[in-house]
C-alpha cells in the first residue's frame, strides 16, 4: 500500500472553438478518462506533431515496405532477387531491420512471380 503526501489536485479550465461533433466527442473522452491517460494521449500528441514538423518521424515497417516495393515492376523484382546481397547492403545502409530486410524480399518474391 502507498501513500502519497503532499499532492495537491487542481481543477482545470480551458477554452477551445469546437464544432458540435467535436464537442461532444471531447466530453466522451473527458468523462471516460482519467487524468493520467488524457496526459498521456497529449504527451504522445504533442510528440508525433513535434517529430512531423521536425522531419524526423519515422514511418512503421509497414510503410517502409510500401515505399520499398510499391512502384516495382515484375523485371526489376527479378533484378533485386538476383543481386540480393546489394539490396541487403543498400537497407542495412538506410538502417532497417532485419525483419523489415525479409518482409520486404517476401513482398518482392511476390512481384516477380516467384512465390
Amino acid at each position: 500500500m502507498f501513500c502519497i503526501v503532499g499532492v495537491s489536485t487542481k481543477e482545470f479550465a480551458f477554452k477551445l472553438k469546437l464544432s458540435e461533433e467535436q464537442s461532444r466527442e471531447l466530453v466522451v473522452y473527458l468523462n471516460s478518462l482519467t487524468p493520467s491517460d488524457l496526459l498521456f494521449g497529449l504527451r504522445f500528441a504533442y510528440n508525433r506533431q513535434s517529430a512531423a514538423k521536425g522531419g524526423y518521424l519515422m514511418p512503421g515497417r509497414k510503410s517502409m515496405v510500401k515505399r520499398e516495393t510499391h512502384l516495382l515492376s515484375q523485371d526489376q523484382a527479378k533484378w533485386r532477387l538476383n543481386n540480393w546481397k546489394a539490396m541487403i547492403k543498400t537497407y542495412r545502409e538506410k538502417k532497417y531491420s532485419y525483419p523489415t530486410i525479409s518482409r520486404i524480399k517476401k513482398q518482392v518474391q511476390k512481384i516477380a512471380g516467384q512465390k
